[in-house]
């Protein structure tokens, strides 16, 4: 059985950093395309990074270029999303997503994603 955890979720004051973390069991991320999606309130989920380790590859959405990294840590079997200089509007429920494989115009179609996990609240005040 495939399951995703997020963690790392919290509350933190506009400027500052979180990193989130999603680990998989019965599941590898290495050779495929893992994401990370958020939802804020009354809004759509929308994609935020992925990354695909077969290509050694990723991929941001272009509200968190240059502020957000999404990593690999294949030991851990786990990825990692490091959030700096935090903005209110990064408020969301953030999710973790796995699918096969992706690429720069797929990573963000939420719908072609296999499997996801529960989420992590981030609430970014100013």
């Amino acid at each position: 059985q495939v399951q995703l955890v997020e963690s790392g979720g919290g509350s933190v004051q506009a400027g500052g950093s979180l990193r989130l973390s999603c680990a998989a069991s019965g599941y590898s991320f290495y050779s495929n395309c893992i994401g990370w999606f958020r939802q804020g309130p009354g809004k759509e989920r929308e994609g935020v990074a992925a990354i695909y380790s077969g290509a050694e590859t990723t991929f941001y959405a272009d509200s968190v270029k240059g502020r957000f990294t999404i990593s690999l840590d294949n030991a851990k079997n786990t990825v990692y999303l490091q959030m700096n200089s935090l903005k209110p509007e990064d408020t969301a429920i953030y999710y973790c997503a796995a699918r096969w494989l992706c690429n720069s115009r797929s990573w963000e179609k939420r719908y072609e994603y296999s499997y996801w996990g529960q989420g992590t609240q981030v609430t970014v005040s100013s």
